[in-house]
């Protein structure tokens, strides 16, 4: 009953397609051509290769033997499990959503409705941090993670550095336990402890390094984001108020605090906004400012280091 509700609720073309996907003993190169013709019609930009991995994923084959075995008939399950994976995707909900998981610095993550889902520019800050601590890649490093989400970025850390430990902070009690689950299937949980909280109220320095990923799309430009954004990611994750800096307000007058003498902070920035953050940084102290591009050449970190004789922790606040 769901599948043919999720089919009816589709434009005629495209309801047409996913019923041609779908017909008992279809091959798999069959319903490959006509998912492709479904998600095409239905405006997804990536239809070809989504098309592949949904066919794959409600099979359980792989790529070469979806290649190798074109003639191969669905079986019932598999054509049940595709049915609503395909309307779902015709409208517009994002792969990774479909299939409750996401690539992100090369690690399967889950993910789901309760957390953002993790996309390459925010690989830019991970890269930026690798980089900028080389020098100390066993070194016990302590990370703190403002904001975690589903735990990417503090997942990919602990990975890239074998002697850290990890905090992970998030207002959401879904997201925080997704941020553990992701945590525990990376094999870095038995070096993370993740909190509930407000931002850096949450938990006591000193950190050697704090990363976040903060909400920074102004509220008023929400309703101009692609569907898979707009309609799926939790608004908690995207909304940074009516200039999009909110949440860089909230954080930068704890960063002084929660950072070691030597420590040093991370931020993905909005397109556009990275002057903006560093204006709101510089005013609470914070020194060594600097941004770093994401691939599309836009500025997409801002990093810098805790103000003379001001860090060290001295909020006095709970972990």
């Amino acid at each position: 009953m769901r599948v043919r509700q999720e089919i009816q609720a589709l434009p005629r073309g495209v309801r047409l397609n996913v019923a041609e996907a779908l017909q008992a003993g279809v091959t798999r190169g069959a319903a490959l051509k006509a998912l492709r013709t479904t998600l095409a019609d239905a405006g997804v930009d990536s239809f070809a290769a989504d098309a592949r991995l949904l066919l794959c994923a409600a099979a359980d084959v792989s790529r070469a033997e979806l290649i190798r075995e074109p003639e191969h008939a669905l079986s019932e399950a598999a054509v049940g499990r595709l049915a609503p994976m395909a309307a779902r995707r015709a409208a517009r909900e994002p792969l990774s959503r479909i299939l409750a998981r996401r690539e992100f610095w090369g690690l399967p993550l889950t993910i789901s409705p309760a957390v953002l889902d993790p996309r390459p520019d925010t690989e830019s800050l991970v890269e930026a941090v690798v980089d900028a601590l080389a020098h100390r890649r066993e070194a016990p490093l302590r990370f703190l993670d403002l904001g975690a989400g589903s735990g990417a970025i503090l997942c990919a850390l602990l990975k890239e550095f074998a002697s850290a430990t990890g905090v992970a902070v998030d207002l959401s009690p879904a997201a925080a336990a997704q941020a553990r689950a992701n945590l525990a299937a990376c094999g870095v949980a038995g070096r993370a402890i993740v909190v509930v909280g407000s931002w850096g109220a949450a938990v006591r320095g000193p950190f050697d390094i704090v990363v976040a990923n903060p909400p920074y799309v102004r509220s008023g430009d929400i309703g101009d984001l692609q569907r898979e954004v707009r309609d799926h990611d939790p608004s908690l994750a995207l909304d940074g108020g009516l200039d999009g800096l909110d949440a860089y307000r909230a954080i930068g007058p704890d960063l002084n605090a929660l950072l070691a003498p030597d420590g040093r902070f991370f931020l993905e920035v909005g397109a556009g906004q990275a002057d903006s953050v560093m204006a709101i940084l510089r005013g609470r102290g914070l020194t060594g400012l600097a941004t770093r591009a994401d691939l599309a050449g836009v500025a997409r970190v801002v990093s810098g280091r805790a103000g003379p004789n001001e860090a060290a922790g001295e909020t006095g606040r709970a972990n």
